[in-house]
This record gives C-alpha cells, sequence and structure tokens, in this order.
C-alpha cells in the first residue's frame, strides 16, 4: 500500500515507522519527560506548560493546567485584608498625609460611618448579610433542596441554568457598567482613526441603555460594535490592550443576553416542567416570579449598602493616585484581597465589619460557611445542619485575634486565639463567653481561649474548599 502521507519515496534502510519501532519506551529516563507508563502516574517535570502544584513541593510557580490550583495559590499569597483595612481605615497613618480634597472628603465620610452604637451595628451586621447572599429566600431554598435531594442530572441542570440566568439578570446594572467603561476604553486604546469611529456607537448604546431598551442595546452591540471592533483587529493585527478589552467585553455581552427577562421566564417554565418541582414552583406566575427575583432582600439591601459604595468610591480615587503612594498601594491590597475573597470558586459567605466602637476602632472579617458538614450531600438529612464562622478581628490597642465558632441547634463550640496581653486573662474570658451564651439561649458544649501562634489559614477551618468537593476544577 502506498503512503499516501509520505513526502518522498521511502529510502530502502531508512524506514522511519522501522526505525521509531526500534526505540524503547523508557519511563526511567530522565532524558524523557513525562514518558508515558500505563502502569503509573508519570512524575512531574520542569515543564513550562505544566508547572508543579506547589502545595505538596512548597514551589510558588503557578500552576497553567489547573485554574483551581492558581486560584488556592492566590488566595494563600494574597495580602492581608485586615492588614489592609487597618492602615487605610485604623490608625490614619494612610488618611493623614499626601490627600487631595475630593478623597480626603471620601475618606472622611467613610470613616464617620464606622462611628456605631449597638443598634447601629446591628443594622449594619443584617445589611451585610443580606446583599452578601444573592440567592436567599423561599425560591431558592426550594431550589437548593431540590438539586441537593435529587438524582436527576437532566433536573438538577435545569436549576443551575435558572441560577444561571438569575445571576446575570440581577447584575444587569453592573453589566451594563462594565459595557461602558469597557467601551470607553478601548475608545483611548485604539488608533483616534479607528477611537473617533467608535464613540458615536458609544453614545448610541449609553442612550439605549438609559432608555431601558435591553433589545436594541442587544442589537447595536452584537451588530455593529462586535463587528467594528473585528474588523479592527483583521486589518490591524493589534494583538495589544485592546485585544484584552475586546475579550471582557465578549464576555459582558454573553452575560447581557444571557440575563434578559424573557430568558430568566424561559429557565423558569422548565424548572416548572419536571414533576418534583411542579408541585412547589407551579402556582407562581411571572408577573410574581420577576416581583420576587427584583425586590428580595439582596437587591433591597444592595441599594441601601452605604458604605460599600463610599469605599469604592475612595478606592477608585486612591488607585487614581489623588491620595499618594501609600494609600494607593493599601487600597490596591484592598481590592486584590476581596476580588479573591469574593471568587466563585469560594463555597462560604463573606463579610467585612469596620467600626469604631467606645473610640476604639475595630475591623473584623468574617466567613460563614452555612452547611459545614454537607448533610444533605451525604444522605444525613436527618441530622441537624452544622453552620461555622471565622472571625478575624484586629481590635485598635490589642491586637489579632481568631475566632472559630461552630454551631449545631443550639450546640455552641467556640475556639478563641487571642494575643498573649489577653490569653494571660483566659479564665475571665471563657467565663464572660459562656454566660453570654446561655442568656440567649445556647448551650456552650466547648469554650476555649488561646494564646495565637500564627492566624488561622482558612485550609485548616474550612478544609472542603481544599477538597475541590465543593469548587469547580477547571482544566486548560
Amino acid at each position: 500500500m502506498p503512503d499516501l502521507l509520505g513526502v518522498t519515496n521511502p529510502v530502502p534502510g531508512h524506514d522511519s515507522a522501522n526505525v521509531n519501532r526500534n526505540i524503547p519506551v523508557s519511563p526511567n529516563d530522565t532524558r524523557i519527560q513525562n514518558a508515558p507508563d500505563p502502569t503509573r502516574v508519570g512524575r512531574m517535570d520542569n515543564r513550562t506548560e505544566r508547572q508543579d502544584s506547589g502545595d505538596a513541593t512548597g514551589s510558588k510557580a503557578l500552576r497553567y493546567d489547573s485554574n483551581f490550583q492558581t486560584f488556592l495559590q492566590r488566595l494563600a499569597s494574597s495580602p492581608s485584608l485586615s492588614q489592609a483595612m487597618t492602615q487605610v481605615l485604623g490608625y490614619g497613618t494612610v488618611v493623614s498625609s499626601g490627600m487631595e480634597e475630593g478623597i480626603a472628603g471620601d475618606m472622611a465620610a467613610l470613616l464617620r460611618m464606622l462611628q456605631m452604637d449597638q443598634s447601629q451595628l446591628l443594622k449594619f451586621f443584617s445589611g451585610q448579610m443580606e446583599s452578601g447572599s444573592r440567592f436567599g429566600g423561599a425560591l431558592f431554598a426550594i431550589l437548593r433542596e431540590a438539586y441537593s435531594s435529587s438524582a436527576s442530572e437532566v433536573m438538577r441542570g435545569s436549576i443551575l441554568q435558572f441560577l444561571k440566568r438569575y445571576s446575570d439578570y440581577s447584575s444587569s446594572a453592573h453589566i451594563e457598567g462594565n459595557l461602558i467603561r469597557t467601551l470607553g476604553r478601548l475608545t483611548r486604546s485604539i488608533p483616534a482613526s479607528w477611537g473617533n469611529q467608535l464613540l458615536p456607537l458609544l453614545e448610541q448604546l449609553e442612550q439605549s441603555m438609559a432608555n431601558g431598551d435591553r433589545a436594541g442595546s442587544l442589537r447595536l452591540l452584537q451588530g455593529s460594535i462586535l463587528p467594528f471592533l473585528g474588523n479592527y483587529t483583521s486589518r490591524t493585527n493589534d494583538m495589544g490592550v485592546s485585544r484584552t478589552l475586546i475579550s471582557m467585553l465578549a464576555l459582558d455581552i454573553s452575560r447581557y443576553e444571557n440575563g434578559s427577562r424573557e430568558g430568566l421566564l424561559q429557565a423558569f417554565h422548565q424548572l416548572t416542567a419536571h414533576g418534583a418541582l411542579r408541585e412547589r414552583l407551579g402556582g407562581f406566575s411571572d408577573e410574581a416570579l420577576l416581583r420576587l427575583v427584583e425586590n428580595n432582600n439582596f437587591t433591597k439591601a444592595a441599594g441601601r449598602n452605604q458604605f460599600a459604595d463610599a469605599l469604592a468610591q475612595a478606592a477608585q480615587r486612591a488607585i487614581r493616585g489623588d491620595g499618594g503612594a501609600d494609600a494607593q498601594e493599601a487600597f490596591r491590597n484592598i481590592l486584590t484581597a476581596m476580588l479573591i475573597n469574593e471568587s466563585v470558586y469560594m463555597p462560604l459567605n463573606h463579610m467585612l465589619i469596620p467600626l469604631e466602637w467606645d473610640g476604639k476602632l475595630m475591623f473584623s472579617e468574617l466567613w460563614v460557611d452555612p452547611d459545614a458538614e454537607d448533610n444533605l450531600k451525604k444522605g444525613r438529612g436527618d441530622r441537624d445542619n452544622t453552620i461555622r464562622f471565622l472571625f478575624k478581628i484586629d481590635i485598635q490597642g490589642l491586637g489579632f485575634f481568631d475566632m472559630v465558632l461552630t454551631c449545631q441547634r443550639e450546640n455552641v463550640d467556640l475556639r478563641l486565639y487571642c494575643p498573649p496581653s489577653v490569653s494571660s486573662f483566659g479564665g475571665i474570658v471563657q467565663g464572660e463567653l459562656s454566660r453570654i451564651f446561655t442568656e440567649n439561649g445556647l448551650k456552650p458544649v466547648n469554650v476555649s481561649v488561646q494564646t495565637m501562634d500564627r492566624p488561622l489559614a482558612l485550609s485548616s477551618v474550612f478544609p472542603k474548599i481544599f477538597e475541590g468537593e465543593n469548587s469547580v476544577n477547571v482544566k486548560v
């Protein structure tokens, strides 16, 4: 049979196929990287396209084959949010020098918000809880229970599709802002001859969005703006900043299209087509569903979150350099830590609680796992749910504290790690904490006060994050 793929006729005695057959596969030959061996898992070699994970060997090289492993490394090496917030809000070292008038006013307003009494703290904490939980309420409780107990992959897929639609629908205002900002950056990143042609399209888009014409905005984005940018790239071969911005724009356009009201209702109708959900969701009309998702606690709380808005405004000014180099670095660390902490890989609720109490400034970072033992997944639906909290607290004049609190109904287990100056009074602190629990109808099963050797890592308090059981490991 002729060698149809050969570019030349084979030379006698130099048949490449025969030569290759005579080369043995040597898994132990160190000159061959990742040699295949069906009887064992191949070793990890120092290759550029797949670097070591860094968790077992101590290597800090980024993993390019696993987004989740890279996320874990960045989580471990991210700046301390507590220290950055304390630097900005706590002791005034950054606030007091090098700031222009605008950001100085923003920082003063931000600091005034921290002055709280007991009732104000409760209101602030409740608002943080509500604005930090997008999937709260009766509807999502039904869907969460159905997803955990159902063996039907079709129904589970329908639930996930609806949640994705809802997430994009409820983020419409944010996505529209992203689209406008990205296009604005594009007009400044490409040559003026092209940028001047993009400006009228951007103005049309802003007007369309201001009028609430989502369909018209999508037609403009998909029918005019993307083809224009595609023509620009093909004509100029620009592989610089504009390429990154266009990729971000395409992603937001996809989310904008996915989050339409019609798409949300269609995904809900697919849910009610399943018998297990029809009985519980069949009574919802389209109007009732829209009222439920548009006027829930998350939407209301997000609109009232003045601290988050003030912090974002101050950060925007600081990143531009209005507050000097120290403030710029501190706010950059805050944003980096917050973006990582709010990553989609995190199956935890995360809240910030900065306040001034009795003349002392305090910053607390709170992590909550509402289902610490995954009872529904592990077939223990008859067992009481377990909730675990991690408080990281910095109190002016005292230092850093870590507190781990685990609750199962009224039973409470608490471990407090504190500075040496406080741990010497451990017996008094332990007694007071037990008294507080008892007075509030809780049973302190175990309360311990210890000296902090080092800050607790999330992996030690919430190990399921690193097990990958509640995360998505995306391979590229």
